[in-house]
């Protein structure tokens, strides 16, 4: 009150010129904020628009890009060519922006497209979809689609210089799809683009060819999310086993655990359509956390059985990337009394090349408990020889795809022949999967490789059916699978303590 009588013994006409000198000062102050503003949202503003309208040395325009599409289309509905899509995204590309600035992303940008551009080459039509999406229209089939992505997620690996001391380290997701096969014009960037969300989830750093499950029903995938979310507790999930035989004596030495979802309306789900799923709304923990449960659960059983087999899951991006998943790998195997060394984690070749902190930890901690590590899906990645050699893996897994054609391809037997010898000189043991034939099987124990698993031998069954199988009680005559005799023979237990 006293402050308020002395403003009043002023007088009022010095009483105005104060308050309106305060209002002057008040009105400047803002008006300096406002321009402030103005101008930092027409910097921003002009920030984008040179974002959108970012030229870069080869590439088409959107609308250039549209009327090639468009005119590819015709000549392949003419028969005069074919026709496939390349959905190309860099990998954790904001990383980029958060540690170089945007300048840097921008300069970033500008050396993936150049290399995009040299890789495709002169036929090959590219546009920037997005800030870090680009779309490659090929006049070529399949076979070339996969040559250009495999060469392409190569180039997008290699790390890109930002001036003398720093450089950003990325890599590339690709999706593939070819028209018609995959889907009318309309469709076609669309099912690309699923495509290389399927190689995201998976880890990146790779590239997949569009397959019809992959489009799932936006209405249906939620209705399967649902779902989902109650599988575990209504018992709907179920682990069926593959063997793995040994080479030589033909004996079971091991069993993959693979994932199967009894759903009580649709039947068996595809794991390819429910584990995408899982991964994409956060259901892949609790999931993979139950298939640890229940495979060591069951590695216990056959071992009270006198079943002494190696069981091997499959580890998951998302749960190489968790802190604890040695911890509680270890703890399950704790529970049942398993020790590490019978317990396998197989993890996918563009995984384990994945060079993150997080998972780089996890494959230390995993060498540390004495786990037995395989690498999976061999040869369709970009394994580094010094990188795998510093990994704790006991095993390489050849891809099917290379054992597919081993009968009929000079190509294919020279790599897998090389891989087996690969392996051997750095002591690890070697697994061919999606053996189905006789001349297959004989070819790879030719060339020396340790184990085999296939239809030849015997197709994923449930645990119960691999017991009777296993320990011979009369059951194999009602069975459906094509199994040896010599192959129930109790497992020549693997050089691991016990």
């Amino acid at each position: 009150m006293d402050s308020f009588h002395r403003w009043l013994g002023l007088g009022p006409a010095l009483l105005l010129a104060v308050l309106a000198i305060g209002f002057a000062l008040l009105y400047w102050r803002q008006r300096r904020a406002g321009r402030r503003l103005a101008a930092s949202l027409e910097a921003l503003t002009t920030r984008q628009g040179d974002s959108r309208l970012f030229e870069l040395p080869g590439l088409f325009t959107r609308p250039q890009y549209d009327e090639a599409f468009d005119d590819a289309v015709r000549r392949c509905d003419r028969g005069l060519a074919e026709l496939t899509l390349l959905f190309v995204d860099i990998d954790n590309f904001n990383s980029v922006n958060d540690a170089h600035g945007y300048d840097g992303g921008d300069q970033v940008i500008a050396e993936i497209a150049a290399r995009l551009v040299d890789c495709a080459g002169p036929e090959a039509v590219l546009t920037r979809l997005g800030a870090d999406e680009f779309l490659v229209l090929l006049p070529a089939g399949l076979n070339v689609a996969r040559a250009l992505a495999k060469a392409l997620v190569a180039q997008l690996a290699r790390p890109v210089k930002l001036g003398l001391r720093r450089q950003a380290t990325l890599s590339g997701s690709i999706g593939i799809a070819a028209y018609p096969e995959h889907g009318s014009r309309a469709r076609l960037v669309g099912h690309a683009s699923t495509a290389m969300r399927c190689v995201k989830l998976a880890g990146g750093g790779d590239y997949m060819v569009f397959e019809p499950r992959m489009a799932v029903d936006t209405r249906d995938q939620a209705e399967l999310l649902h779902d989902l979310r109650h599988a575990v507790a209504n018992g709907e999930l179920e682990l069926f086993y593959q063997p793995k035989i040994d080479a030589q004596s033909l004996q079971i030495t091991a069993a993959e655990a693979l994932l199967r979802w009894h759903h009580p309306l649709r039947g068996l789900v595809s794991p390819g359509i429910f584990i995408p799923i899982a991964e994409r709304y956060g259901l892949i923990g609790t999931i993979g956390q139950w298939v640890i449960d229940e495979a060591s659960r069951q590695a216990a059983d056959w071992r009270a059985s006198g079943l002494r087999m190696r069981v091997a899951i499959n580890i998951s991006a998302y749960q190489m990337r968790q802190h604890d998943l040695v911890d509680r790998l270890v703890a399950a195997l704790k529970t049942h009394g398993l020790q590490p060394g019978r317990f396998t984690c197989e993890i996918t070749e563009s995984l384990a090349m994945e060079d993150t902190r997080v998972t780089q930890r996890s494959f230390e901690r995993m060498r540390r408990a004495g786990l037995h590590v395989s690498i999976d899906d061999f040869g369709v990645g970009q394994a580094s020889l010094s990188y795998l050699r510093r990994l704790p893996a006991a095993e390489l897994k050849i891809d099917g795809s290379f054992v597919r054609d081993l009968a009929t391809s000079a190509d294919a037997r020279s790599i897998v022949d090389a891989v087996v010898k690969l392996a051997h000189a750095l002591q690890l043991r070697v697994v061919a999967e999606g053996v189905e034939t006789e001349a297959q099987r004989d070819l790879l124990v030719t060339m020396g490789c340790d184990e085999l698993q296939g239809f030849l031998f015997a197709r994923p069954m449930t645990a119960r059916a691999l017991t009777l199988w296993a320990l011979d009680d009369g059951q194999r005559t009602t069975m459906k699978h094509d199994f040896r005799p010599s192959l129930f023979q109790e497992t020549v237990p693997a050089p691991q303590s016990d």
